[in-house]
């Protein structure tokens, strides 16, 4: 039963939120020559503003009207060139910086007011909202999580799925249709880096806050857990200081921006020719920035993970895994447990490892050896590409955070991490650590298996007094802290040996084989 601030805090965070949607169709859109000159190449200027010239000083009621017209405009610039073999005067898109360039009215004229007005509506109705909790106890109980709308794939979820995939759709393929999103956050840009807003600065501003609201909801609900405690504050805090305020700072000074907790391969782009190049332009420091992040994964992974297990990174550090602690958490228990779901895991995410290896591999040897293609027919510019738009953004964006309310909050991390793929592959064959288990105090209530968000059937082992070690498992401790019974614990222990044999199911003082 809500409360009455509840319910307030809830009706504010909705009307914030239609809010934030709302602005959206707000502007009009008017292109002119200071625009083009602030966007648009000196070399390519003149060719823009002639292709352009029937737009100049009309007023557009909509972005789609606006953007229509403007890319029609270059679509025939080009043709132009391509039927004169001019292919070296191709003009690029530009679409985006134009469109922003070109916003006029009453809310580009006023987004400071409205930054401010939803983001004191949203995040203090959250506030609201979830503070109340600790009148309940502690602990997962049985609350109806199978039965809600929001949590069980019911008509909320699918209106939050629906956004989310929206959402992602607009930030990685047609930012120009988000222009006003990226106007309301240019204030807090200018803050912090000195510049304008681009479409990767709201994303990490959202990202960030929506950790930093729902971390406060993990600490309130799992209160009674140490553990949880840590490993929430951890992500909170190298979320907003390595992965946010520290890039935006080195952009300020002008160095490379970089998040100094990302790493090869969940940071595919590292070892891209324009990032090399900018690192190394950037002198010592950015020699430095080179080094960690080759260090982090080539030794960093190996040395944490044998201590620590995956947990180090995924439950701990990574953005990945905080908003999915965070934000997901309402829909860890939707992850598929079944054993069919675990060998398509196995398959795809290895796939996706060896695809970011290869990938890499073409790109350094594009970079070194100055040829565009490996073989006559390996082109590296296209492969890098195409993993960018079906791994970097496709699956890391729109399935895996968008699908949240239907898939679980791991997907991303499950079936397509190649991060997670090679720290499990250490955690599996080279690890202190797993989670162990008393076969004696378990009492089958199975909520160890119904909240593991990586779809692993914790039951099972817990039955037969077999110890984790899966590769898939993060270590986020949720399955101990939900266990009634103090069955499952997380050790990091090298005195005795990982008990990965199947046991006999361990009911009170019976126990019984399933025969295979």
């Amino acid at each position: 039963m809500r409360t009455t601030g509840q319910r307030i805090g809830l009706t504010a965070f909705l009307i914030g939120f239609a809010l934030f949607v709302a602005i959206l169709p707000l502007s009009r859109y008017v292109l002119t020559d200071k625009v083009l000159s602030e966007t648009i190449q000196k070399e390519q200027l003149e060719d823009v503003r002639m292709a352009t010239a029937s737009m100049q000083g009309n007023v557009y009621a909509s972005s789609f009207s606006f953007v229509g017209d403007y890319r029609a405009a270059i679509a025939q610039l080009n043709e132009g060139f391509k039927r004169r073999n001019e292919n070296n005067r191709l003009v690029q898109d530009y679409a985006f910086p134009v469109t922003k360039a070109a916003s006029t009215g009453f809310f580009p004229d006023n987004s400071g007011l409205f930054f401010w007005l939803i983001l004191v509506l949203c995040v203090g109705g959250a506030f609201l909202y979830i503070l109340p909790e600790p009148r309940t106890l502690p602990g997962i109980k049985n609350n109806g999580i199978y039965q809600d709308p929001a949590t069980n794939r019911g008509w909320i979820g699918v209106v939050v799925c629906g956004f989310l995939i929206g959402f992602y759709v607009l930030l990685y393929f047609f930012p120009e249709y988000m222009t006003n999103w990226v106007l309301l956050f240019d204030p807090l840009s200018q803050l912090l880096n000195g510049g304008p807003a681009s479409q990767w600065f709201v994303y990490g501003t959202l990202y960030t806050l929506v950790i930093l609201v729902m971390g406060v909801r993990m600490l309130i609900k799992y209160r009674h857990s140490r553990y949880q405690q840590f490993r929430t504050l951890s992500v909170m805090f190298f979320q907003t200081v390595f992965a946010f305020l520290i890039p935006e700072l080195l952009a300020f000074f002008h160095q490379p921006a970089q998040d100094l907790k990302n790493m090869w391969p969940l940071d595919y782009s590292f070892y891209f020719d324009y990032r090399i190049d900018e690192k190394i332009k950037a002198g010592t420091f950015g020699i430095f920035l080179l080094v960690w992040g080759t260090a982090l994964w080539l030794l960093g992974v190996p040395i944490l993970t044998y201590f620590f297990g995956k947990r180090w990174y995924c439950s701990w550090v990574c953005g990945c895994g905080g908003l999915a602690e965070t934000l997901g958490d309402p829909y860890r228990q939707l992850s598929d447990k079944r054993l069919g779901a675990w060998k398509l895991e196995r398959i795809v995410v290895h796939s996706v490892l060896v695809f970011a290896v290869v990938m890499t591999v073409l790109v350094l040897y594009t970079y070194w050896s100055g040829q565009p293609s490996v073989l006559g027919f390996l082109d590296s510019y296209g492969i890098r590409s195409a993993y960018g738009s079906a791994i970097g953004a496709v699956f890391a964006g729109v399935l895996g955070t968008g699908f949240y309310p239907v898939f679980g909050s791991r997907v991303w991390c499950r079936f397509g991490c190649p991060l997670a793929a090679y720290l499990g592959l250490v955690q599996r064959f080279k690890s202190r650590f797993r989670i162990t288990t008393n076969g004696g105090q378990c009492i089958s209530c199975g909520n160890c298996s119904t909240y593991c968000e990586m779809g692993i059937d914790v039951r099972w082992y817990a039955q037969r007094g077999q110890d984790v070690v899966r590769s898939s498992c993060v270590g986020c401790g949720i399955c101990s802290a939900v266990c009634p019974r103090g069955v499952l614990n997380l050790e990091n222990d090298s005195t005795t040996s990982r008990r990965t044999d199947p046991g006999p199911i361990v009911l009170g003082n019976n126990s019984f084989r399933i025969q295979q």
